[in-house]
C-alpha cells in the first residue's frame, strides 16, 4: 500500500478502555421453546440443498443458475458464494463443507479478476473481506490463510484510493490497478469501516483503518440537508456531497447501519459515529417516519432532491428496523425501539399479504402526510392492493434478500416474543415451497412474489448463504450462540468479535449541522449495489 493516514479517532490500539457494567443488547436467558427444535434443522436443510446445487453445477463461480443449471460471475469471478458461505457453515457446524470452501479459497489469485469488468470495491469489502476476516475469527484463529488472503485483497483495493482522494472511487480494473472515475454513494463510500478496521487490528497494519474508516469519517465530516442524514451522492476526490436525496435505502443503507456498527464494534472515543447516527435517527422521525392510511403501517419514507416525501420503499430499506432496535439498546432508548418495532411491522406486512408470503423488492404507500411517490400513480389493481393492505407492489420480484428476515431476527433476539419464530418458521416453509424450481435444483430467485406461479428468476444469490440463511438459523439457535452482545454483523451478515460493551452509548450530545450546498457533475452517477 502506497501510504498511510493517521486517523487518530479509529486507531487500532485507541479504543475506550473504560468498560463497566456493559449495556445488553438481547433478553437475558433467552431460549427457544420446545415447540421450535425443528427449524434450525430446516434452515440448515435449506443450506445443504443449496450448497449442493452450487457445488454440482457452479463451483468456483460467483453464483449459481438453478434453472439452468449454469453459473454466473457478477462480482469479480472467484466464487463469491464460496467465501460468502464459509462464516455459515461454521455457524452450523459443517465442517466438511467449510473445509472444501476453504481449500478453495486458499487458491483464489486476486492480481486480476476472472470475470470482464471491473470490480466493486464495496461489494469485494463486505463479501470477500468482511468474509474471510469473520470466518478466521469463528474458526478460533486456526487458518492463516484467510488473513492472507483478506491482506491480498485489500492491498489490491488500495488502488481505488487515489492520491489524497479521502474516498476510494467506486470500481476498478485489478488487472490493471485502474479506477473508474465516477461518481460514488455514501453506502458504497461509508460501508467499509468494520472490514477494514477488523483486518487492521488481526494484522496490526494501521494503513488497513486508516483507508476504511476513514472513508467512512470524511462523510460525517459535511454538512447535510437535514441533521445526519447524508445525501446519497457523493465526490470522492473531495468527499462533497454531489445531490439532496435521503433514503434509509439502497445506495445509502448501510452508511447509516455503519455509523452505529463502528460505534459498537470498537468503543471509539470519538462520538461522532454514535452521535450521528442518533442525529439521522431523530431527523428521520420528524422528517421521514410516516404511516399508510389503510393499516396504519409505519415506514421511512425517501426525501428528493426538491425536498419532496417520496412514500416508497423497498426490501432493502427494511433493515432499518433492526438497525433501530440495535441502536435503541445500546443507547437505552425506548422510544427507538418502540418505533423499530412498529417498522418492522410494517416491512413484515409485506411478507404477511403476499401470495407466497415473502415480500417484494419495491413498494409504495399513500400516506396520512399524501401519496407522492415520484413515479406513475398507482394502477387499479395497486390502488385494490392498497386498499386490502396497506401498501401496493412497484416491484415484485425477491431476489432472495435477507433484510425483512434480519430485522425480526433482531426484533426475536431483543424482545423474546415467540411471534417473531413464528414469522421465520413461516418465511422457512413459503422458501421450500416456493422457490425450489422445477428441476429441484437447490433455491431460486422468483419474478412476482404475489402470484403462486409467477415464475423464477434463474440465480441463486451469495447472500442468499450468508445471510438469508445464517438469520434464519440463528433465529432458532441458542442466542448465545453468536450473540448480538458478543458479535456485530457486517451488511452481509458476517459476525465480527466486538469486545465487552461500554456501560452507555449515549452521549447526550446533539450534531449541530453544517452548512451544506450539493456540489453538482458530470461524473457517471453509481448504479445502486444488488446489495
Amino acid at each position: 500500500m502506497s501510504r498511510s493516514r493517521r486517523l487518530a479517532a479509529a486507531t487500532v490500539f485507541g479504543l475506550a478502555s473504560s468498560v463497566l457494567a456493559g449495556v445488553t443488547v438481547q433478553v437475558p436467558g433467552l431460549t427457544v421453546p420446545a415447540e421450535y427444535a425443528g427449524q434450525r434443522d430446516a434452515a440448515q436443510t435449506i443450506f445443504t440443498k443449496s450448497w449442493d446445487a452450487y457445488k454440482q453445477f457452479a463451483f468456483g463461480h460467483d453464483e449459481l443458475h438453478p434453472v439452468s443449471k449454469g453459473s454466473g460471475d457478477s462480482l469479480g469471478g472467484w466464487g463469491a458464494t464460496i467465501v460468502d458461505a464459509l462464516g455459515t457453515m461454521l455457524v452450523m457446524g459443517l465442517e466438511d463443507d467449510f473445509n472444501d470452501a476453504l481449500n478453495f479459497t486458499a487458491t483464489v489469485n486476486f492480481t486480476s479478476s476472472p470475470a470482464p469488468g471491473t470490480v466493486s470495491i464495496f461489494e469485494t469489502t463486505i463479501r470477500w473481506l468482511g468474509g474471510l476476516v469473520s470466518a478466521y475469527q469463528l474458526s478460533g484463529e486456526q487458518h492463516p490463510i484467510l488473513i492472507q488472503k483478506a491482506k491480498e485483497v485489500a492491498d489490491k483495493m488500495s488502488k481505488a484510493w487515489v492520491g489524497n482522494n479521502p474516498i476510494p472511487y467506486g470500481h476498478m480494473t485489478f488487472a490493471t490497478n485502474t479506477p473508474q472515475v465516477a461518481l460514488s454513494n455514501i453506502a458504497e463510500a461509508g460501508t467499509l469501516s468494520l472490514e477494514w478496521f477488523t483486518l487492521a487490528q488481526i494484522t496490526g497494519n494501521q494503513t488497513y483503518a486508516d483507508l476504511g474508516v476513514g472513508s467512512a469519517h470524511i462523510i460525517t465530516q459535511q454538512g447535510t440537508p437535514l441533521p445526519g442524514l447524508a445525501p446519497q451522492l457523493i465526490h470522492p476526490e473531495t468527499g462533497q456531497f454531489a445531490d439532496l436525496y435521503i433514503t434509509w435505502g439502497g445506495g445509502s443503507d448501510s452508511y447509516f447501519e455503519y455509523l452505529l456498527k463502528f460505534a459498537r464494534l470498537t468503543n471509539t472515543d470519538d462520538n461522532v459515529w454514535i452521535d450521528t447516527w442518533k442525529a439521522a435517527v431523530d431527523s428521520s422521525i420528524t422528517n421521514l417516519l410516516k404511516k399508510s392510511t389503510v393499516g396504519g403501517w409505519s415506514f421511512l419514507a425517501d426525501r428528493d432532491d426538491n425536498a419532496r416525501i417520496r412514500h416508497v420503499g423497498s426490501h432493502l430499506a427494511c433493515f432499518y428496523a433492526g438497525n433501530w432496535l440495535l441502536g435503541g439498546k445500546l443507547l437505552q432508548n425506548q422510544t427507538i425501539i418502540d418505533i423499530a418495532l412498529d417498522l418492522n411491522e410494517g416491512c413484515w406486512n409485506t411478507y404477511a399479504s403476499t401470495a407466497t408470503g415473502i415480500g417484494p423488492e419495491g413498494f409504495a404507500f399513500m400516506g396520512t402526510d399524501g401519496n407522492f411517490t415520484g413515479g406513475s400513480a398507482p394502477t387499479a389493481a395497486q390502488l385494490s392492493f392498497f386498499n386490502q393492505h396497506g401498501y401496493y407492489i412497484t416491484s415484485s420480484a425477491y431476489i432472495q434478500r435477507p433484510e425483512v428476515l434480519e430485522s425480526n431476527f433482531h426484533a426475536w433476539r431483543v424482545t423474546g416474543d415467540t411471534k417473531y419464530l413464528d414469522r421465520a418458521k413461516g418465511a422457512i416453509a413459503s422458501f421450500n415451497r416456493f422457490l425450489v424450481p422445477t428441476n429441484q435444483v437447490g433455491f431460486t430467485s422468483l419474478s412476482n412474489v404475489n402470484s403462486a406461479n409467477g415464475g423464477f428468476i434463474d440465480v441463486t444469490e451469495s447472500f442468499w448463504f450468508a445471510e438469508v440463511l445464517k438469520y434464519l438459523y440463528l433465529t432458532f439457535d441458542d442466542p448465545a450462540h453468536i450473540s448480538l452482545d458478543d458479535y456485530v454483523f457486517n451488511t452481509e451478515c458476517h459476525p465480527l468479535k466486538a469486545p465487552p460493551a461500554l456501560d452507555s452509548y449515549n452521549t447526550g450530545k446533539f450534531i449541530q449541522n453544517r452548512p451544506f450546498t450539493p456540489i453538482k457533475s458530470s461524473l457517471p452517477r453509481p448504479v445502486v449495489s444488488p446489495k
